[in-house]
């Protein structure tokens, strides 16, 4: 398989040589949320010169009890991610779930993104290639990173070559996760990749809500931007504490800029 060099998301391009980021609120708790974290992050962004593409989840399809939070939903949640494309100018990027929301999000996304435990369902990874736009396939906790080019090549198998693979830790006993390293320049032999800081440190299975040791968000996001990332996914909520999704893994919007910018130093010092 020939190996994907770059992939464009609007004006943003990754695997270029220039750092982009995914971020924003696990879920699209509402539009309001969206835009201020949006509207924050693209200014920090065009600061330090990364590609910014904004991410909100409209339905956390796989949350642990079935009275947790979801968001809005399909149809309110497309309508605030396409107020924020439309407000403030950047491409959006959120999951889908089955086939059938990716006709509807195909129409408003920049980006559909496949859920880690849904990245070998052939049905959803060829409907998301056939929308024509970028897809972000997020790493199975339960698959070896070489074994993610049979993902990436059931998307090709469209003729959409906009394809991405984000790592997101491996499962590590029955509660935990664990980031190989090794597994970055393995994926990138297929197409660019991302690195998810934020749920690699979930501890999923915890209790009724997935647990999480956020502190260490800046040390693996670093590591990866040594290992060779292409671009960084980070989950921000201006209160973490009190997000309806993630609470213990979410990085803390007020504090993104000064991670950023050592993760941006260590991206440049890795390519020289």
């Amino acid at each position: 398989m020939q190996r994907i060099d770059s992939v464009n998301i609007g004006p943003v391009t990754i695997g270029q040589g220039r750092l982009a980021l995914i971020g924003g609120p696990c879920v699209a708790e509402s539009l309001d949320l969206c835009l201020r974290v949006a509207e924050h992050m693209a200014g920090v962004c065009r600061k330090l010169d990364i590609g910014y593409i904004f991410k909100a989840s409209y339905d956390k399809a796989n949350r642990t009890a079935v009275d947790n939070p979801r968001g809005p939903g399909l149809g309110s949640g497309l309508e605030w991610l396409a107020k924020v494309r439309e407000t403030l100018g950047m491409p959006v990027l959120s999951d889908v779930h089955d086939v059938e929301q990716t006709r509807q999000a195909g129409a408003v996304l920049d980006c559909l993104q496949i859920p880690a435990f849904l990245c070998r369902q052939t049905d959803l990874l060829l409907a998301a290639g056939q929308t024509g736009k970028a897809v972000n396939i997020k790493k199975g906790q339960f698959v070896a990173p070489e074994r993610m080019s049979f993902a990436v090549e059931k998307v090709l198998s469209t003729g959409n070559t906009r394809v991405l693979l984000c790592e997101r830790g491996t499962c590590f006993g029955y509660d935990n996760l664990v980031t190989d390293f090794r597994g970055l320049p393995l994926m990138r032999q297929f197409c660019p990749v991302v690195f998810d800081a934020t749920h690699s440190v979930q501890q999923p299975g915890s209790g009724k809500s997935t647990g999480g040791q956020r502190q260490f968000v800046p040390l693996l996001a670093k590591s990866a931007m040594a290992a060779g990332a292409d671009a960084l996914f980070l989950e921000l909520h201006p209160n973490p504490d009190r997000a309806q999704s993630d609470a213990a893994t979410q990085w803390p919007l007020h504090q993104a800029e000064e991670l950023l910018k050592k993760c941006l130093d260590i991206f440049h010092v890795a390519r020289e």
